[in-house]
């Protein structure tokens, strides 16, 4: 006769290794939340939910965008939105730059991070910055003469990491050579975007495996879109692989304009009740995060993505 007991699968856990004891949050909420809305959210709103989300303890906020109004007409106010938040100390603002002209811009404006943004696509590459992968980066390589010499740390977005709305599947060797390349020419750490939320937490393994081989570790980050209810899994397996730099979206606000049918980033109060649970410092308290939440959803006269939101009934 069989005991119970025998009969209970085994798992193996001698792949995961530790989770980092303490994950730094990167909210693109006001940049990549509010970028795809088809209304124009007001000036005094976006500076208003940054300073609630500093005062929740995010230590990066991405304030917003230096692209042309003509594609990206929500982020026209830039340099309004990054001169009238408040700076707390120790958080950073980086906003987001496409071009030579947009990091010119930034920097009069007074930023003093800047990311520039890529992909692992060459038909997403030209849908949304116009131009070839080689294109984009002798324009990143321009950013980066003049970010280096005048002390602009700069960091870099690579979109669809684990699968394209034009091209289906990507390689993870693909991903590797882009990451390996923006590295190289020293971005200090590296957003690899699942922009349309189609991966699962093995291709997540696959690709990170591929990329940790060219980049260290401690410069990467992922970015993780929640289409197909997978961003928290993918985030997880990241940090069983010693990730700890994730990007997310207050309210799960967000989606891609050039990635129809992608859905809202990662919300960051779920990442944050996550985090917790598995004892992993991250900083932020979650019951000002949630305000945060809340306000921008009812500015934006919607409802919150967030789960731990709608479970505690904040909306």
């Amino acid at each position: 006769m069989l005991l119970v007991s025998s009969l209970k699968p085994k798992v193996s856990t001698s792949s995961m290794g530790p989770f980092p004891s303490r994950v730094k949050i990167v909210e693109v909420g006001p940049r990549d939340g509010l970028q795809n809305e088809k209304n124009i959210v007001p000036t005094p709103v976006k500076i208003r939910l940054i300073d609630m989300l500093s005062e929740a303890g995010l230590p990066v906020i991405e304030a917003t965008s230096f692209v042309s109004p003509k594609w990206v007409p929500q982020m026209a106010d830039n340099a309004e939105v990054l001169k009238g938040i408040q700076k707390f100390p120790g958080i950073s603002y980086p906003v987001l730059t496409p071009n030579l002209k947009g990091f010119q811009a930034a920097v009069a404006a007074g930023a003093k991070e800047v990311a520039i943004f890529g992909a692992a696509s060459e038909l997403f590459t030209k849908k949304n910055i116009n131009c070839s992968m080689d294109e984009s980066l002798q324009r990143f390589d321009e950013i980066m003469k003049v970010a280096q010499a005048t002390g602009i740390p700069v960091r870099g977005y690579i979109s669809c990491v684990l699968g394209c709305p034009y091209e289906g599947k990507i390689s993870p060797a693909k991903v590797a050579e882009v990451s390996k390349k923006l590295y190289s020419m020293g971005c200090y750490e590296i957003s690899l975007g699942d922009t349309i939320g189609v991966g699962t937490p093995g291709i997540m393994r696959d690709m990170l495996s591929a990329v940790m081989r060219e980049v260290p570790l401690t410069a990467l980050a992922v970015h993780c879109h929640d289409t197909y209810g997978q961003a928290l899994a993918n985030t997880l397996m990241a940090l069983q692989m010693g990730v700890s730099v994730v990007d997310a979206s207050v309210a799960g606000l967000g989606g891609c304009p050039y990635a129809q049918g992608a859905s809202g980033n990662l919300a960051t109060e779920d990442l944050v009740y996550m985090l917790t649970g598995l004892g992993i410092d991250t900083g932020v308290n979650l019951q000002k995060l949630q305000e945060a939440g809340t306000f921008i959803c009812q500015a934006l006269n919607r409802k919150t993505s967030s789960k731990v939101a709608q479970a505690t009934c904040k909306l």
